[in-house]
């Protein structure tokens, strides 16, 4: 079936106005995503006295609902997405309150409910809800100055990180403090501001290693390796030189197999023993093309909101990225943060991939036909309204 530009059907709009070339990076991340899974799947399989494709089959099964989400999302229309945004973040923020009531407890930490017989991580969903909420309180920040727009994209930071605080997941805190950081400094908001930000999440960094016992041991722990268990760590970077240029071949790994996170967290090692670095080095060349697709895409639109979000979900992922590989290859502590499209996990794949979609939504070619916000009500002297904006 050939497509015209001539049909005006809801498939034929977005295929024409989709950037093909960064859809067609994400899918081909997550073919490779299966591919590596099932090469990493009977080492991880054995440990629980599973069948060998047990992780291969379940993650083949999580990628279609995760292709439905990514396909969804970027068809929707920007006003869509901030409503969608709005949506993942209050769903997200209500069901990490339930996880602390009812949740499942792993490794010390609270991160999951049940839903439907499914394990969900609700943080990995609310990740992209809030950056979509900052961004869109940003961008109205140059629009109605009487607004608290700063003053609620803080407090909505300051819940998030708490909530992620409390279960504790302080890698993911970082990492939307990171996130929220790089959203306000395109927001051009003053330098003095970012100085105290920056002040400030170098404050809750020291408070966490003084009060959280878990973050003082893997600070530590990568600093003097002498003082504490650094299994993992030289696993992963023995996998490396393991793996040479070429690799082993898929399945042939003989080091990676004694990595307690192997499918998950340190997946990146997995891919250099059995693939071999050139493969490695493919693979952050497609990360950081995805990423810069996205900023181009951001920088050439002309609405704030779009810019910013564009912009915020692309951090969102480059970030995650780049500290998983830093990690697997000793520059940064162990985290626990998984690889986009890459690592095992339902809850992991299919935020992404619904993150992705959001982006991609935003991505799209559109007329510029002015801003998508509604304009706001005036009063008959000509001053605006006190009236709420709308989402």
């Amino acid at each position: 079936m050939r497509l015209a530009r001539t049909d005006r059907s809801v498939f034929t709009e977005w295929w024409f106005s989709v950037d093909r070339l960064l859809l067609g990076a994400v899918l081909l991340i997550m073919l490779i995503g299966a591919l590596v899974s099932l090469a990493a799947s009977p080492a991880a399989a054995h440990k629980i006295g599973a069948e060998p494709l047990y992780f291969f089959k379940r993650h083949v099964l999580y990628m279609v609902p995760a292709a439905l989400f990514l396909i969804s999302a970027s068809m929707l229309h920007p006003k869509l997405v901030r409503r969608m945004g709005l949506v993942l973040f209050l769903g997200g923020i209500g069901l990490m309150l339930l996880a602390f009531a009812q949740g499942i407890e792993k490794n010390g930490a609270v991160r999951w409910v049940i839903i439907g017989g499914q394990s969900i991580q609700p943080s990995e969903f609310a990740k992209a809800g809030f950056i979509i909420l900052t961004a869109w309180l940003f961008g109205e920040s140059g629009k109605r100055r009487d607004m608290p727009t700063l003053q609620i994209a803080i407090a909505v930071l300051g819940l998030f990180a708490l909530c992620l605080v409390m279960q504790p997941d302080i890698g993911q805190t970082a990492l939307v403090v990171l996130v929220w950081g790089g959203l306000f400094f395109l927001a051009g908001y003053s330098l003095i501001w970012i100085g105290l930000a920056i002040l400030a999440g170098a404050g809750g960094f020291v408070g966490a290693y003084h009060m959280l016992p878990h973050v003082q041991s893997r600070v530590d722990r990568f600093l003097y390796p002498a003082s504490g268990d650094t299994h993992q760590t030289e696993t992963a970077l023995a996998a490396f030189r393991e793996g040479g240029w070429f690799g082993r071949g898929p399945g042939e790994g003989v080091v990676t197999p004694g990595l307690p996170d192997a499918y998950t967290d340190y997946i990146f090692a997995v891919i250099a023993e059995e693939f071999g670095l050139i493969f490695c080095l493919f693979l952050v060349c497609l990360y950081a093309f995805i990423v810069w697709r996205g900023f181009r895409a951001a920088s050439r639109s002309h609405d704030p909101f779009i810019r910013l979000a564009l912009s915020g979900l692309m951090m969102l992922f480059g970030f995650q990225t780049l500290i998983n590989m830093a990690v697997n290859v000793d520059m940064l502590p162990s985290k626990g943060m998984t690889l986009p499209f890459l690592s095992y996990g339902g809850s992991s794949l299919t935020a992404m991939a619904l993150t992705m979609g959001l982006a991609l939504g935003l991505a799209r070619r559109r007329p510029e036909a002015g801003p998508v916000y509604r304009s706001v009500p005036r009063t008959a002297s000509g001053a605006a309204s006190s009236r709420g904006i709308r989402i």
